[in-house]
């Protein structure tokens, strides 16, 4: 069992950047993938980024490729999500979540990540 907390939302304006945290604790951080999603009222939630147990593999969605970056720290079992350049379509809550590593499989489907955060809401207005 792994248990997340997300921090760092907030409300910025568009251009604006915000950095997301996700700590965790529970069994060894570094055995996990860590992921971000978002889901925006109304919409499905909808994968953002993930990174392997190492760090050196990530994967973006075309969203947001190019303007956010996901990182992790094992040492402090956090996972990050730097977000530059936002915009208004960006607002949403944001989820972290974890599944058992598959050697540097990133998985992008909701269903594929057993553990899940209370999510924190990022508000991007023009």
């Amino acid at each position: 069992q792994v248990q997340l907390v997300e921090s760092g939302g907030g409300l910025v304006q568009a251009g604006s950047s915000l950095r997301l945290s996700c700590a965790a604790s529970g069994r060894t951080f570094s055995t996990y993938t860590m992921g971000w999603f978002r889901q925006a009222p109304g919409k499905e939630r909808e994968f953002v980024s993930a990174i392997n147990w190492s760090g050196g593999n990530t994967y973006y969605s075309e969203a947001v490729k190019g303007r956010f970056t996901i990182s992790r720290d094992n040492a402090k079992n956090t996972v990050y999500l730097q977000m530059n350049s936002l915009k208004p379509e960006d607002t949403a809550v944001y989820y972290c979540a974890a599944r058992a590593a598959v050697l540097d499989y990133l998985a992008r489907a909701p269903t594929q990540y057993a553990y899940w955060g209370q999510g924190t809401q990022v508000t991007v207005s023009s």
